[in-house]
């Protein structure tokens, strides 16, 4: 049963919201002592649900973060992005303004991101004051859960806004204002959060708790360390508004390539996660199938009332229908130039990329809905699916799907990418190999061919890293975070540019693409067969098939509008000048003079 997100009663009075006086207000005492709270596990473990509010809220990472963060890249782009200057497509055009009207109030992601951790603080030390962590299990486990929690905010705090306030304990008078640190400071202590937790939490399925992806395991504790320690020791743009690595020695690459693999390895290893055919995988996903072991590892859990994933991320359906009581998705699409990055025998691409969306006949509002092409411009994520869901939804403004936070494909890539660094390809293809075999189940020849390309030096390697981790989580938002930490945003968004410029006009390597497809309804009355997306396909053997319908395949809607190739980027801009968003201005006014965004190209 997924879990409800709702307030704790410990937590149900912090208001936190770091930079408007960091937190406006300073706890309330609660009706128990938190002595009564901490040494009972059945009262301590209300703090999580506490915490895990601050994910859900309206404008945190159910209508705000998870929406905005990671677009637009070589592979996911806001589907508004063509209007460059309002306040959604600046918050994806490397332009955004410090009053983005999204953003810019004071119950914003980052404050509520501020308030999850306020709490955590303050669960922290309640439990290493009154739970006797080192001889009482249970109470190490709520320890070892909330420490993974805090460094899942830090962590996606600092891909959002990059050096931000550092605090690990529960605001105090003298504490009211903070100014940014160096992001090491925070990494540093998160990554010995995450040691910590490791040691304290099960492994997948070794308690009742770790049976469901709803809760931190050592699994996940360990994955995360691995992505941060990646992250620590990569690119990224600094306070002095240079884009370089750490200068903290304890941060070095090959250190936290070697933390990372060590990490990798010991999830591996543990034989507690598996991967999982790539369409099995997501309709699991969509069928709300919590339970651990599998290859989700990690979710952001939401209500049936709460979460926008589909709402937001999903194929869209233009009227309710069967399926669905919400004419919603398909806000973020991946950009164009994916559906032509998969190989054709690739299993991941038309789960990944979807090039139609439901319409429905007549006036029933749960009539029998029927797939129509969309447009090469306006393509969607298939693995959040309304189709693939075994329930209705009937919210008109959320869907309650949980957002899969971290899966195991993405610790065996990582294990890959660190051990190419530090051992060589051929020590690290046995983990390319893994990703390889399940993305080309009926053509092993591929995935040789591809293993046998990668291994041929250590930078061919790693450039597969960089093309297989863009095919493999193509809509989940870490593109973003991986380009920031290669040193390639800018890189990437101008191959980017260029391909979607050629993919429009017909050349390069699209040339011979067709410039219409064709296609017809299937004998289930539902689904159709779409011929032209592939390479090799021609518009003379379009016309020929007889299909009754065909139609012009194109990135432009009209003559008037700012060409994708354009808006991916503001005109003018350097993303890598503005590789984060800006302390939000309500912020700023309210921080006492301690916060500013003087590294950023605004």
């Amino acid at each position: 049963m997924k879990r409800i997100i709702n307030m704790a009663v410990l937590t149900a009075t912090i208001l936190s919201v770091t930079g408007c006086k960091d937190v406006l207000e300073t706890p309330t005492k609660s009706s128990l002592d938190e002595s009564i709270i901490f040494s009972s596990p059945a009262l301590a473990e209300g703090v999580i649900p506490g915490i895990i509010q601050s994910f859900g809220e309206t404008n945190s990472y159910r209508g705000r973060y998870l929406v905005y963060y990671g677009t637009n890249t070589d592979v996911e782009v806001h589907n508004s992005l063509k209007s460059i200057d309002d306040d959604k497509s600046r918050l994806g055009n490397y332009n955004t303004n410090v009053s983005n009207g999204q953003m810019n109030t004071t119950n914003n992601a980052y404050a509520k991101f501020y308030e999850g951790i306020e709490r955590a603080n303050m669960a922290i030390r309640g439990l290493r004051t009154y739970g006797e962590v080192e001889t009482n299990t249970q109470m190490a486990q709520i320890l070892g859960e909330v420490l993974v929690l805090r460094a899942v905010l830090y962590n996606d705090l600092i891909k959002g806004w990059g050096d931000v306030p550092a605090r690990f304990e529960p605001i105090k008078t003298e504490t009211t204002y903070l100014p940014r640190v160096d992001r090491d400071t925070i990494y540093k202590q998160l990554l010995i959060d995450l040691e910590e937790a490791a040691n304290l939490l099960p492994w997948p399925n070794e308690s009742s708790k770790t049976s469901s992806v709803e809760h931190a395991s050592k699994a996940f504790a360990k994955g995360l360390r691995a992505r941060l320690a990646l992250a620590a020791g990569g690119y990224a743009q600094r306070l002095d508004g240079t884009v370089r690595l750490s200068q903290d020695p304890d941060l070095s690459k090959e250190k936290m390539y070697a933390l990372a693999k060590q990490e990798c390895l010991d999830i591996i290893n543990s034989n507690t996660q598996q991967l999982l055919g790539f369409e099995d995988l997501f309709r699991r996903f969509n069928q709300e199938n919590l339970a651990a072991g599998g290859e989700s590892m990690w979710e952001i859990p939401f209500s049936e009332g709460r979460g926008r994933v589909i709402f937001d991320m999903g194929v869209k359906h233009l009227k309710t229908n069967q399926y669905t009581g919400q004419n919603r998705g398909g806000t973020v699409g991946p950009n164009p130039i994916m559906l032509y990055e998969f190989d054709q025998d690739d299993a991941r691409r038309f789960v990944s990329v979807v090039p139609y969306e439901w319409d429905r006949a007549g006036d029933v509002a749960d009539a029998g809905a029927f797939q129509i092409p969309s447009a090469l411009g306006r393509l969607y994520f298939g693995k959040y699916r309304y189709e693939w869901m075994n329930r209705r939804v009937t919210s008109t403004n959320d869907d309650g799907l949980n957002w899969m936070y971290m899966r195991y494909a993405d610790v065996v890539l990582m294990a890959a990418e660190a051990i190419n660094e530090l051992d060589g390809p051929q020590a690290a293809a046995p983990y390319l190999k893994m990703i390889l075999d399940r993305a080309f189940p009926t053509n092993s020849d591929k995935a040789t061919t591809l293993l046998a390309e990668a291994t041929a030096s250590t930078t061919t390697f790693f450039n597969s890293i960089v093309d297989q981790r863009a095919l493999e989580f193509t809509g989940e938002m870490l593109r973003k975070g991986d380009l920031i930490r290669w040193n390639l945003l800018g890189t990437k968004l101008a191959e980017a540019k260029e391909k979607l410029e050629q993919l429009e006009n017909r050349t390069g390597k699209y040339a011979n693409l067709p410039e219409k497809i064709y296609y017809q309804m299937n004998g289930d009355e539902e689904t159709i067969t779409i011929y032209g997306l592939n390479f090799g396909d021609t518009d003379a053997q379009g016309a020929a098939l007889n299909y009754p319908e065909s139609k012009t395949w194109t990135t432009v809607a009209n003559e008037n509008e700012t060409k994708l190739w354009n808006a991916l980027v503001y005109p003018g801009k350097d993303p890598n000048k503005q590789q984060y968003w800006p302390i939000w201005e309500v912020f700023i006014f309210g921080s006492n003079g301690m916060l500013d965004n003087k590294h950023l190209n605004l």
